[in-house]
């Protein structure tokens, strides 16, 4: 499948359709690793650039290694080792990259740093996380739930927590695929109006102080934690805490099959408690998982068979 947008940001750039034919491009990469099928072809002779200025693991690991398995190379560019960090621009670097890789990957602290790499980039850029969305996290979320529950349409995610850049995304993912959501969430940490006004068109998204209303019924809980990276402000934690925190009572509210996931790293004691992430209701290893999968989907529909754009 090919992808008609250039740039994978928020994850608003997809419609339903392409939303269901890259969870299914990324259930079959899964089944070809499982039934230990030769190394794909996909991204033969393609290579990624991947622009660090945060911390990872997941993203960094999983994105590496889906470039190999599909035949294709990464180069990792942490930003303190780039020109970056010398003063040399976004839309510089944007041009130059452009001139030597066929996609981009980049985790920033500022979406707008993305929002100007794609726009100065004659190749794919993909957001790897920034400030405001992650929406390579929501794919991998999807084919979680769908893997699990069996279908999307027609279930209730609940969100409880921060409504961060991973909460933004998800409600972008919700709308795409059916999926109503109840967002619990202080008032000053609620997700972005934007975002939650155009997934009204499609689907509702409820929003509530309250957990145990936003829970009840819920097919899927999820959460995230309750501090950013390099933002651990006690004043938050006092806040959320425990009040937020998902545990076995909170998850009691919830559908009798429902499924708990959360995006990693976890602080267990503060966001969620030990005994549900580590409970059998928890999918949050299957999400971490799909992560890979999802992934490969996402490259091979943007870049895969895609001719050189780069100007000469």
């Amino acid at each position: 499948m090919r992808l008609r947008t250039k740039d994978f940001l928020t994850f608003a750039e997809i419609d339903a359709n392409e939303t269901r034919r890259l969870l299914d491009l990324a259930e079959r990469f899964k089944r070809r690793m499982a039934a230990g099928g030769a190394p794909g072809t996909d991204l033969a002779g393609r290579t990624m650039a991947m622009i660090f200025q945060k911390p990872s693991t997941r993203t960094r690991v999983s994105f590496e290694a889906g470039m190999f398995q599909l035949g294709g190379h990464a180069v990792n560019l942490p930003a303190s080792d780039m020109q970056l960090s010398r003063g040399e621009t976004i839309e510089d670097t944007a041009a130059t990259l452009s001139r030597y890789v066929d996609v981009i990957m980049a985790r920033v602290f500022e979406h707008g740093d993305l929002v100007a790499l794609a726009a100065n980039s004659t190749v794919p850029v993909v957001n790897g996380l920034s400030n405001s969305f992650h929406p390579c996290q929501t794919l991998a979320d999807l084919l979680t739930i769908r893997e699990r529950m069996g279908r999307l349409r027609g279930l209730k995610v609940c969100w409880v927590g921060d409504g961060n850049n991973v909460c933004n995304s998800l409600i972008y993912g919700c709308a795409r695929t059916g999926m109503d959501i109840s967002v619990a969430t202080p008032q000053r940490f609620r997700p972005m109006s934007s975002v939650v006004s155009e997934a009204r068109d499609t689907i509702s998204v409820e929003q509530t102080a309250n957990p145990s209303r936003a829970v009840a019924g819920a097919d899927v809980v999820m959460t995230d934690t309750f501090s950013s990276i390099h933002d651990d402000d006690p004043a938050k934690h006092r806040l959320f805490i425990p009040s937020y925190t998902v545990d076995d009572r909170l998850m009691s509210r919830a559908a009798d099959d429902a499924i708990f996931m959360h995006c990693l790293p976890a602080k267990r004691g503060r966001e969620v408690s030990a005994s549900v992430i580590d409970g059998p209701r928890s999918a949050v290893w299957d999400q971490a998982e799909n992560r890979l999968h999802a992934q490969k989907a996402l490259l091979a529909a943007l870049v895969g068979g895609r001719g050189r754009s780069r100007r000469s």
